[in-house]
């Protein structure tokens, strides 16, 4: 994953839709969309390389700020609820690539299928935090993520709140599996419920 990507639709999710949503409406909320991600509560959201919302739409370039001018919104920034933020400034320059975006789009896409098949009773979240879609499960956290400081490609992860042990659990937080060994939704729900048997 393209790290200059990846850092940049972290900071559309969270400076031009997560931020300004809190604002407006109380949630920090996303969710993955065809071609990509918006907010619950409010009408922007990514579609490929454009950011789209009612009425319009613009390439993703420019500043962050000067991006959110031409969609309107007049409070860009990361929503203050939360400490662990992406970093990005909004002044910074939004730098994406077309092949990088596609693989991350399909990835929470993939991601998003394999969580509803898995607990279709939960709605994934895609967090702005972490830029991650998860659910929770009696205690597990059941995720995806575009690749972060620790694993920096994408990948797949089961989090219990409590420590397991066993072959299964290969990393700090529990389970992980890159999405290169997930090629479809099955694959990556199998992995999930593989993870809620090993859990217990």
């Amino acid at each position: 994953m393209d790290d200059a990507t990846r850092r940049s639709l972290h900071g559309i999710a969270e400076l031009l839709i997560a931020g300004p949503q809190y604002r407006a409406h109380g949630t920090i909320r996303l969710r993955v969309t065809p071609g990509g991600f918006g907010g619950v509560a409010v009408p922007q959201r990514v579609e490929g390389t454009d950011l789209v919302w009612d009425g319009g739409r613009a390439p993703l370039t420019g500043t962050y700020r000067a991006l959110a001018a031409t969609a309107g919104i007049t409070d860009p920034g990361a929503p203050g609820s939360y400490t662990d933020t992406s970093g990005v400034d909004p002044d910074e320059e939004i730098v994406v690539d077309a092949a990088a975006v596609a693989e991350l789009t399909d990835w929470f896409a993939r991601g998003d299928a394999g969580l509803r098949a898995f607990a279709p009773d939960h709605e994934p979240v895609l967090w702005p935090e972490h830029f991650d879609l998860a659910i929770t499960v009696d205690e597990v956290n059941y995720g995806v993520s575009p690749g972060d400081g620790g694993h920096p490609d994408p990948y797949a992860y089961v989090g219990p709140w409590t420590p397991r042990e066993g072959p299964f659990w290969n990393a700090a937080f529990g389970a992980l599996r890159p999405a290169t060994a997930l090629p479809d939704a099955d694959a990556v729900a199998r992995f999930f419920a593989q993870g809620r048997a090993e859990a217990g």
